[in-house]
């Protein structure tokens, strides 16, 4: 069984400007164990993703909230969990399909899914329509070797905060 190191969980409205507010959560979530810049950019891209689908798609652009959930265990691996109440997916199997989209082609490419795939290490989408969707992804960190320095992201946001 996992032990919980953390847990986080924000409710905002269903803006394309709260997108950067996730990116910018999710980064702040995961300063404390420094992952590297790589993972922090997969991380951030499937978030991103994930809350995009959720305006785009979920919502229609006509509003509502979005819930980001993340949790860290002791072992390092983060779950994140991205949930609308909106619309919801008929048929989940073909909107994970590469390039498959219920937009204007033309606006949207279809390789949401895809991408918070190849980003994480797990991917789980449950959808009912007219109640929503939930997107479930996970990816585990490596244990880093402490120097008794602080993490790079970690020292960035104390020290902007004005914290040591």
């Amino acid at each position: 069984m996992e032990t919980l190191k953390n847990q986080i969980s924000i409710e905002f409205d269903a803006i394309s400007e709260n997108e950067r507010l996730a990116r910018v959560v999710i980064a702040a979530f995961l300063a404390g164990i420094d992952p590297t810049l790589d993972e922090l950019e997969d991380v951030k891209t499937a978030v991103s993703e994930a809350v995009t689908n959720a305006v785009i798609h979920g919502y229609k652009e006509n509003g509502g909230k979005v819930v980001l959930r993340a949790s860290l265990s002791t072992d390092e691996k983060l779950t994140v969990d991205i949930i609308d109440y909106g619309v919801g997916i008929a048929n989940v199997e073909q909107a994970m399909q590469p390039l498959f989209t219920t937009g204007v082609p033309s606006e949207r490419s279809g390789m949401g899914f895809s991408f918070m795939e190849a980003f994480m290490d797990g991917l789980e989408v449950e959808s009912t329509p007219r109640e929503g969707t939930s997107v479930h992804m996970w990816k585990h960190f490596a244990k880093r070797q402490t120097t008794g320095t602080k993490p790079i992201l970690q020292a960035a946001v104390w020290n902007r905060t004005g914290r040591e």
